[in-house]
């Protein structure tokens, strides 16, 4: 039997940024469209437009009125903004705003309905998308509101390779990073990671480093009391629900020495902390990835990059990597899920007759 391919949903993001342009070049390759089945969710004119412009590869975009309509082998687009939206390079504008929140909630409401499988998104501008609707940091928050629940939290993981840094606190003011931490916030983004690398990667034994919050991972109290009132003990406490972290590490000598090659997985506790070192390794190809929901969103992990719009210089890499690890990530979900649901049932066997002890001491005679 022939096996489905992956339903892609794909959001523009804000047009008036490099969106279009990594979107189209990725999809350019038409090898793309035989391991899956791409749905962009935008406007076709939009598209059209930015293609010309750039003088891009040309894209046969087969124009569909909803997500089930998607045909294999092509590239399928639902046209989301209305037709007379313009579009301004290298300008945030709440036009472009307005047309990101649009693509973005058509994609979201077809993930909720199951007709696409994965969600990747273009980057979005986080000022000019605010809305009644959309008052978030990011597109991490709001896809944590529309699919968390039931005790699921969004986790933002940064990865390349087998380089993945996750955040114990995302897109908050630095000022506030000391007073949000706590143990139990730790713990549970441990063990969200740690069930992310099982189930998303495939990694039966994680291994975690976590980062200390202060330089020389506070100097045993002298430049901060954090890491021994806080982060040590929620390392302990995290060991005994069977998650394997080891630290803190001080961020500097960590990465400076390439002590992130000996872990599955890195907990960092704000955001320039892990994503700085983490963009300088990976600033082309790295992707952005919201674990710990019942979806899969990827992201390119670069921004709108309006500083380049509109000059046909932006890389493509790090989108199609977004790509393809959506697909891979939903695969090891599918895995994962089929290896572990229907476990041996636990046997107990009765030994409290058996009270035969061996001595060690004696010498074992021939």
């Amino acid at each position: 039997m022939e096996e489905r391919l992956i339903k892609v949903g794909i959001t523009h993001g804000d047009i008036n940024g490099i969106g279009y342009e990594v979107i189209l070049k990725t999809l350019s390759d038409t090898r793309i469209a035989e391991l899956c089945t791409p749905v962009i969710y935008g406007s076709s004119k939009i598209a059209a437009y930015h293609r010309k412009a750039l003088e891009l590869p040309a894209v046969n975009l087969s124009i569909i009125a909803q997500a089930e309509d998607a045909g294999a082998n092509r590239v399928n687009i639902i046209n989301c903004v209305d037709d007379e939206t313009k579009v301004e390079l290298c300008q945030s504008t709440s036009v472009a705003g307005e047309a990101a929140y649009m693509a973005l909630e058509a994609a979201v409401t077809d993930l909720k309905r199951g007709v696409v499988d994965v969600l990747v998104t273009a980057p979005i501008n986080k000022h000019n998308i605010q809305n009644e609707q959309f008052h978030f940091p990011g597109h991490t928050e709001y896809l944590e509101q529309c699919f968390g629940g039931l005790g699921k939290k969004a986790l933002m993981i940064l990865m390349k390779d087998s380089l993945r840094v996750a955040l114990v606190t995302g897109h908050i003011p630095l000022a506030q990073v000391a007073s949000k931490i706590s143990v139990e916030d730790i713990v549970s983004k441990l063990r969200i990671f740690n069930q992310s690398l099982k189930q998303d990667f495939g990694i039966v034994r994680p291994r975690i480093a976590v980062l200390a919050l202060n330089p020389h991972a506070g100097d045993a109290g002298l430049l901060g009391k954090e890491e021994e009132e806080i982060i040590i003990p929620a390392i302990q406490e995290a060991e005994k629900r069977g998650v394997m972290s080891f630290g803190p590490y001080a961020a500097d000598g960590f990465f400076g020495s390439q002590m992130y090659e000996k872990f599955d997985g890195v907990l960092a506790m704000y955001h320039d902390q892990g994503l700085a070192p983490f963009k300088t390794l990976a600033m082309d190809d790295g992707v952005n990835y919201t674990a710990g929901l019942s979806i899969v969103r990827t992201s390119p992990a670069h921004g709108t990059a309006y500083d380049i719009a509109g000059r046909n210089i932006a890389s493509e890499e790090s989108f199609r990597q977004a790509l393809y690890a959506a697909l891979d990530i939903y695969r090891n979900r599918m895995n994962y899920r089929e290896a572990t649901a229907n476990p041996l049932r636990k046997q107990y066997f009765d030994k409290g007759g058996d009270n035969e002890k061996l001595d060690l001491t004696k010498e074992e005679e021939v």
